[in-house]
């Protein structure tokens, strides 16, 4: 009985030990991520990169406005990895960041994220509630999850932007089998013998993909804009022929026939495009020529609509707002169009895209012009413009600020569970945004209140072996190291001099323990305004 006692504490105590090595973080750090210099140096890259800087110099020579200074480089790398994976560095990666050349930092740290499966898996997400919504869609017929993992993993492979539209328009088969089919089945319409609703799908496809409200003129004409109803029944009408059946989507014989409220009557309407029909092509399915046609090079409003759609991502706003309507009364942005013929004439590679408006000084700029006061150089991209995290960004940021390794998809098993079953729970509790994710739409009382008082903060500021307050407290004997590293955990910067000496005296003359007032920093940071907006 003994050794048998014996026995099961020696493997319950090997068994906390081997998950505390591979949970708690290793003292230094993983290697850098090797970059990709030469991305920068090639295909008319920089050309490019001053062709959209001058266009924005030439609006600000013309409205008089005095531009922001450069950003610090710790700054853009907040912002990026905020855009692009929704959360901000880790010490570990800070660490790593600081380990390369000044001037070639931001460069690699853009080349890090893109190869990082979080860009991958945020990226993903952020097309699929373009693409299908939030909604959870019909159970049968609709799986997000394979939908979003498949978007992932063609961003992962470098697949050209325009081959994933394509198919996620025309393929066939189950949407078990065939994730991009998804993008079809989330329409299917229980009341109408469990078919696809043509109409959702015409007005999917031109916001998503072309940056047009060309549903707006669904009932009537539209007023804004040429649009007229016919051009939106026609869209619908390549539609007509799609079917769900036992082997999934397919395409077969049918039409798309309407109710004609005004006339009483129903009535049969043919496929046609708005504009640019020479682009159409004569041979296969419906969906199929619509998905050339979509995508074709020589279609503008593919291209313009997909750089929108990063440029919001990457700085919080689009070029154009709002992100899906770009057939607006004022002219198209020069910059928009010469990054659109950029993208165009590259293959629509999307990590060519992310790297050139990066690279760019409207990025790079402070969100602060000190030298104006009115408000125009946000306006006219002088200066980095300020925007609230989205509710994914501020759960993701607080989940990485409180552990001093990097949580990715490397990390152990146990991690990534409680990091998602933490997010997500935080996220309804905070409310999330939905759809439209570039709204102007302002912090609420509820949500200051779940940051001030909610569980997510409070268990991830406070203490515990995996905390990153703990193990600073540990590993940071002297005390301007510990407020500097709370600093650079939660807010991606070192503290002023007036923070870093009051801070320094709170804890050189602690009102209560040296980790406690440790773990009051950290939740003081998170808490900050700063904290949760990009800037």
């Amino acid at each position: 009985m003994f050794l048998r006692n014996l026995l099961f504490l020696t493997m319950v105590t090997g068994g906390i030990l081997t998950l505390g090595v591979n949970l708690i973080p290793p003292r230094h750090g993983l290697p850098p991520t090797p970059g990709e210099p030469e991305s920068y140096k090639t295909d008319r890259f920089q050309d490019t990169v001053d062709r959209v800087d001058a266009s924005f110099q030439k609006s600000w020579s013309v409205e008089n406005i005095q531009t922001a200074l450069p950003a610090e480089e710790l700054t853009i790398a907040r912002r990026l990895s905020l855009g692009l994976m929704g959360t901000i560095p880790s010490l570990e990666e800070i660490r790593q960041f600081e380990t390369q050349p000044s001037g070639e930092r931001v460069n690699w740290w853009i080349d890090h994220i893109l190869q990082d499966r979080r860009y991958a898996d945020y990226l993903a997400e952020r097309m699929a509630r373009a693409f299908v919504g939030t909604e959870d869609g019909p159970f049968i017929f609709f799986r997000r999850r394979k939908f979003v993992a498949w978007l992932s993993e063609q961003i992962t492979k470098g697949v050209p932007y325009d081959q994933v539209v394509r198919e996620v328009i025309a393929t066939e088969g189950l949407w078990t089998e065939k994730p991009a089919t998804n993008f079809i089945t989330v329409t299917i319409q229980n009341d109408k013998e469990n078919q696809p609703d043509p109409v959702r799908l015409a007005g999917r496809v031109t916001r998503a993909f072309l940056g047009v409200r060309l549903d707006c003129a669904q009932c009537h004409d539209h007023p804004f804009a040429p649009w007229k109803q016919a051009d939106f029944e026609g869209f619908s009408a390549f539609f007509g022929q799609t079917h769900v059946g036992f082997r999934g989507v397919y395409d077969g014989p049918g039409e798309y026939i309407i109710d004609d409220r005004k006339k009483e009557v129903k009535r049969t309407v043919l496929p046609k495009v708005a504009f640019a029909k020479e682009l159409l092509p004569a041979e296969g399915t419906l969906r199929e020529q619509m998905s050339i046609w979509v995508t074709h090079k020589e279609n503008p409003y593919f291209a313009r609509a997909a750089v929108n759609r990063m440029w919001a991502l990457l700085c919080g706003q689009p070029l154009v707002a709002p992100v899906d309507n770009l057939e607006t009364e004022a002219p198209i942005a020069p910059a928009l169009k010469i990054l659109a013929d950029d993208f165009t004439s590259h293959d629509f590679d999307l990590s060519r895209l992310v790297r050139i408006i990066a690279s760019t000084q409207t990025y790079r700029k402070q969100s602060l012009s000190l030298l104006d006061s009115s408000g125009l150089a946000e306006k006219a991209w002088a200066q980095f413009p300020l925007s609230r995290l989205r509710p994914e960004q501020v759960a993701g940021s607080v989940l990485q600020a409180s552990s001093v390794a990097t949580v990715n998809a490397d990390s152990h098993l146990v991690t990534r569970l409680v990091r998602y079953g933490a997010q997500n729970d935080f996220i309804k509790r905070y409310g999330d945004s939905g759809d439209d994710e570039f709204d102007s739409r302002g912090g609420t009382i509820p949500q200051r209140l779940v940051m001030l008082n909610g569980k997510l903060v409070r268990e991830r500021s406070g203490g515990g072996p995996f905390t990153a307050s703990t193990r600073i407290q540990w590993l940071a004997s002297e005390d301007p190291m510990a407020v500097e590293l709370v600093f650079l955990a939660v807010l991606t910067r070192r503290p002023t001099l007036e923070e870093a000496v009051y801070f320094e005296e709170k804890l050189q003359a602690p009102e209560q323990s040296r980790g406690q007032e440790i773990q009051d920093l950290f939740w003081t940071l998170v808490n900050t305004t700063e904290f949760s907006w990009n800037h």
